[in-house]
């Protein structure tokens, strides 16, 4: 435990310090980072990212993520090939990383003017990495769960593609803290999509875990499907269709998941109650054993 805390402290000094981001295949202080004003990401918001969980210094479900990427840029138009393994243990070592997350942007690239039409001979990809310090197993807010409220959902509909087209989504969380709670559940045609930045799953009055069908309207989660294979392996029934606010309201737990949070209980929607409004106990199981998978 010692060691631990030795190493967390070690990281956190060097993450004060500065960190080391990888740029187009250079390592470069943070501050020195720079990316054209033509870039298409910034212009058009052609651009895919990932996040990828760290734990005990070790990149987590790394494969799920690289197959949700190769995804992305496909519906982005961006073509892309990299070793990303390679350069997210590099980022990790270089920046003392013990826990958090890695973030990989990649973009369509800087062209000669601003232009709807890529050139014809495309640009090559604008490629970012950095790391970000964040307790992902020790925290607090998994103890007493999330509050949430419920609002429309406004996003694009190629939602299945994980872009940085996310300005509904920073909108849409700035309303969650001005209210006073953690975060939104989005709605659309009278069925909870997905969180602002996660998945939505209920443990409806049967004690069933449903969870919204991986379709373009939401994101193809990589802890959403660790969640309900584990879930499955614990002889839970499992039912992949969207729900309703009522069904939400009337569940005896909630919980969202996502690789910056893994699994996270919600107890408060609109100011009621899930069930007992306590983090509930089949949330809790997952979440465990989830975290189990990650360090075994």
């Amino acid at each position: 435990m010692l060691l631990v805390a030795l190493t967390r402290t070690l990281a956190t000094l060097i993450s004060l310090v500065m960190r080391t981001i990888w740029l187009n295949g250079e390592w470069l202080p943070e501050t020195e980072a720079k990316v054209s004003i033509f870039d298409r990401g910034l212009l058009f918001s052609q651009s895919v990212y990932e996040v990828v969980p760290v734990l005990d210094g070790r990149l987590a479900n790394y494969p799920y993520h690289m197959a949700r990427l190769e995804r992305s840029l496909k519906l982005a138009g961006i073509a892309d090939v990299a070793d990303w393994r390679a350069v997210f243990e590099q980022a990790v070592a270089r920046n003392g990383l013990v826990e958090g997350r890695v973030y990989l942007q990649v973009t369509g690239g800087v062209a000669a003017d601003r232009d709807f039409l890529s050139p014809i001979s495309a640009p090559q990809p604008t490629r970012i990495v950095f790391t970000q310090e964040a307790r992902l197993v020790d925290n607090s807010q998994a103890e007493t769960g999330l509050k949430i409220i419920l609002r429309p959902d406004m996003r694009w509909q190629v939602r299945a593609a994980k872009t940085t087209q996310l300005l509904y989504a920073v909108l849409v969380k700035e309303e969650a803290r001005a209210a006073g709670v953690d975060d939104a559940w989005l709605i659309e045609g009278g069925v909870i999509t997905e969180g602002s930045s996660a998945n939505a799953h209920i443990i409806d009055a049967r004690g069933v875990l449903v969870s919204h069908p991986v379709d373009h309207g939401v994101l193809p989660g990589v802890t959403r499907i660790c969640v309900l294979e584990i879930a499955r392996e614990m002889g839970l029934a499992v039912e992949e269709r969207p729900f309703t606010p009522d069904e939400l309201f009337a569940a005896r737990e909630a919980f969202l998941s996502a690789a910056g949070s893994l699994v996270m209980p919600v107890v408060e929607v609109d100011g009621r109650a899930i069930g007992d409004g306590q983090p509930g106990a089949v949330t809790r199981a997952i979440r465990d054993a989830y975290i189990a998978r990650l360090t075994a």
